[in-house]
């Protein structure tokens, strides 16, 4: 869908078979100025898409094309919805016919090639594109993400951690002890992907409850390089994953400990004043308990701080859509940045309730 007069962006995909690559068909399939040009998968390569994904029937006329047929040079922008390794592999190709790309894996989240090694077990192939790549966190880096060409968007648990913790840390201010932050998080199903997976079966996932990860996640090199950003030091982090019996949803509980200077701080209205002007920041009135449901199927994010008794511990509750605003809406909201549109652009759907 484009809007009149105006010139589309042409969009790939690569890896579109999965629930992030069902996302951005959905998003990207309403969107005003964006035309889907091409999508590509290997083993379903002449399927129609709406054969696999039906809700997109009378939408989505594309086919699945193997990465050979596809004419992604073409696009104007290609979404990588793929593992981990796939976007670095045809980054350098895609720049040379002035593609711009945006990441969905890890490839280009990472600044630090060694810490990219050792948590994602291969070598980064393109560290001279890694370089000139944009963490994509609109609320953090918008300026920089509206001249990228490449983009590594952030990962659905980071997303939670970094926009509850951004008013707090860096800006000279001295608010929290940020040697010990605790970021206790949950996720939907879903965020395992769309492989077959014993622990994710419905009999293993349902009406159960776990941590995964303790000794040590991804996501926590990832969050503790862009908090050290903020802070200008090192943060000592403690980062909890769980798995929780559903299919789509993130709910992160953060613990900071309030410094003595700044126990007279209205917090509430620190969080209100920093994401006043954020089109998809929700910071609830006092009190307030976020839902997962509330942010169901849209790019939202919801945060609520409490202070309990008063004391010196901060809790902030922050709730989002890992698919969406930790994922495919995210990705969306940095297109429209490099391509100068509004940023809410084709993402203001409200969340579905039931």
């Amino acid at each position: 869908m484009t809007s009149a007069g105006a010139a589309p962006i042409k969009v790939g995909i690569v890896g579109g078979t999965g629930y992030t690559g069902v996302e951005l068909l959905r998003l990207l399939s309403q969107h005003p100025n964006a035309q889907l040009t091409a999508i590509t998968s290997r083993k379903e390569d002449g399927m129609a898409v709406s054969d696999m994904f039906p809700n997109l029937r009378g939408r989505v006329d594309l086919r699945f094309q193997s990465p050979d047929k596809a004419a992604l040079e073409q696009c104007d922008v290609v979404f990588f919805a793929t593992p981990h390794g796939v976007a670095m592999s045809q980054a350098e190709s895609l720049l040379g016919h002035d593609v711009r790309i945006i990441d969905l894996a890890a490839d280009f989240r990472l600044q630090d090639t060694q810490v990219f090694e050792r948590w994602y077990k291969m070598p980064h192939a393109c560290p001279a594109v890694l370089e000139q790549s944009v963490y994509g966190l609109v609320e953090l880096n918008r300026d920089k993400i509206a001249g990228a060409r490449v983009i590594g968007n952030p990962g659905c648990y980071p997303t939670t951690v970094l926009l509850g913790l951004a008013p707090l840390i860096g800006g000279g201010r001295q608010l929290i002890d940020t040697t010990h932050i605790i970021a206790d998080c949950k996720s939907g199903v879903s965020g395992a992907g769309r492989k077959a997976e014993v622990g994710t079966l419905f009999s293993e996932a349902s009406d159960n409850f776990k941590a995964y990860g303790v000794a040590g996640h991804r996501h926590h090199p990832e969050i503790s390089e862009q908090l050290q950003a903020l802070a200008g030091a090192p943060v000592g982090l403690v980062f909890v994953p769980h798995l929780v019996p559903m299919i789509r949803g993130m709910f992160s509980t953060i613990y900071a400990r309030i410094l003595p200077q700044a126990l007279d701080t209205d917090f509430q209205a620190l969080f209100e004043q920093r994401y006043a002007d954020e089109a998809f920041i929700d910071v609830m009135p006092a009190g307030s308990l976020p839902e997962t449901r509330s942010v169901r199927a849209s790019n939202y994010l919801r945060i609520a701080i409490h202070r309990p008794d008063g004391g010196d511990q901060l809790v902030i509750l922050v709730a989002q859509d890992n698919l969406v605003k930790g994922a495919s809406g995210q990705a969306v909201q940095n297109m429209n940045l490099m391509f100068g549109l509004p940023e809410s652009t084709g993402l203001e759907h409200l969340a579905i309730l039931p």
